[in-house]
């Protein structure tokens, strides 16, 4: 029998990772992407900022065979290093002993992505398309070649899978009864980079994922396998300690060294980097339905989503492996496996986008507050001392495939159970294992 006949728009991770489900299911593919092919390109011209892949974008890649291939280049990061302003530093760990996510190249994973569905003799790639228009019921779309060339295109099932600023998304917004948001943090972010140093070697703690909170902005790194560090500096456009007020090298020096004064040594090219980098935005994009006619959405085209709890990658790979799922247990009912889809990620990938919101917050505001490194103690205690009765959120979010909105409505829970803990100055006695049960089945 003749296998369907798929046209994926947007060739990022999310594109390619289902180029690869689709290829692997023997499904003839054609895969659109605005940019050039990255492959005869140098990736440092791709976006660089760093992800942090934990279980949920592993399993994905599990199931197409490049889970060991990525992690074996992937740098794990077991906890949070804070750096105060006179740079003492305060670790916390992201979970229990064993539990750690991994610093991954975007653009080396989608490099790999690509190669990978390009083996299949089913799929293939088309670069420097861009995607003028879309038929959402008969699964047409037109493109736009770098040379001006105007191409048709059709197949039986169209996915958008082209980003925040999605083509194909735009279709569905003005196809009719579709709820569509978008918001933008008041922050932007922009690109810094610490190096090796003189010998080789990383100039921080490796394992770690090193954040400079300074309450309404703040700077992260992330470890990269060539010893440098990517940095990625969060600050409100306009206002107080903003880019805005940034414009001039003198500016940029004396701000940084008021702020991160342990950093800015480390960072010989700090000034040029700052001058140069672009100022990026920071987008939420929530909409509904994904399926409609013969198309879907996918990845960051459904629900795009601020990087602040790490799960932007993760939760586009999930996303894949949900329709995976409905693939096997659904068809040949094509409505049926993504309208099931869509039902089973939507409320998912609202929580994670809220989730991520909050983490911002907290990251930004919180994880140098002592009262906050308190209750992350207790927490972890808690977590570490009955596992098979409590779970941090955190732990659901990053170290499981709890459902996102099941993760979101357990935080709330554990956050009354450890202000009881925290008002009651029951600290000490976390390991009085009748009462924390008690409370545990009290409050969680």
């Amino acid at each position: 029998m003749q296998k369907e006949k798929f046209t994926i728009v947007g060739g990022g991770l999310a594109g390619s990772l289902l180029g690869v489900f689709l290829g692997q299911k023997g499904y003839k593919v054609d895969l659109f992407e605005r940019r050039s092919d990255m492959r005869k390109d140098n990736v440092d011209g791709h976006r660089s900022i760093n992800l942090a892949l934990s279980n949920r974008g592993i399993k994905a890649l599990e199931r197409v065979g490049l889970a060991e291939t990525i992690l074996k280049d992937a740098i794990p990061m077991h906890g949070r290093m804070m750096h105060d302003k006179e740079g003492k530093l305060a670790y916390q760990p992201y979970g229990l002993e064993g539990q750690y996510i991994n610093s991954v190249s975007r653009a080396g994973l989608n490099l790999r992505l690509l190669e990978l569905a390009d083996e299949h003799p089913n799929v293939d790639l088309h670069f420097e398309h861009k995607c003028l228009d879309a038929n959402l019921y008969e699964a047409k779309t037109t493109f736009k070649k770098d040379d001006g060339e105007i191409v048709n295109h059709e197949s039986d099932f169209l996915v958008g899978t082209d980003g925040a600023y999605s083509a194909v998304r735009d279709a569905f917004r003005t196809s009719g009864r579709v709820d569509y948001s978008q918001s933008y943090l008041k922050h932007g972010y922009k690109e810094l980079e610490i190096p090796a140093t003189a010998d080789g070697d990383f100039a921080m703690d490796k394992n770690a994922l090193h954040i400079w909170p300074r309450g309404h902005f703040m700077m992260i790194a992330l470890p990269n396998p060539n010893k440098t560090f990517t940095c990625t500096l969060f600050m409100p456009f306009e206002g107080e300690d903003s880019f805005d007020l940034l414009k001039t090298a003198e500016q940029a020096q004396s701000f940084m060294m008021e702020h991160f004064a342990d950093a800015v040594p480390l960072m010989p090219t700090m000034l040029e980097d700052f001058m140069h980098n672009p100022v990026g935005a920071l987008v939420t994009v929530k909409t509904y339905p994904w399926f409609r006619g013969k198309s879907i959405l996918l990845g960051d085209s459904a629900h795009a989503i601020v990087p602040f709890y790490g799960q932007g990658m993760n939760a586009c790979f999930e996303d894949c492996t949900i329709l995976d799922d409905m693939m096997n247990a659904y068809l040949p009912n094509w409505d049926t496996v993504f309208d099931e889809y869509q039902k089973e990620r939507k409320p998912n990938d609202d929580a994670i986008a809220d989730l991520a919101i909050q983490n911002f917050i907290e990251m930004r505001d919180s994880v140098g507050n002592p009262e906050f490194l308190r209750k992350k103690h207790i927490e972890h205690e808690l977590n570490r001392l009955y596992p098979t009765d409590f779970d941090g959120q955190y732990e659901l979010v990053t170290f499981s495939h709890t459902p996102y909105k099941q993760a979101w409505d357990q935080g709330a829970k554990n956050d009354a159970l450890l202000k009881h803990i925290m008002d009651n100055n029951l600290d000490k006695n976390l390991e009085d294992k009748e009462l924390m049960l008690s409370l545990i089945k009290k409050y969680v």
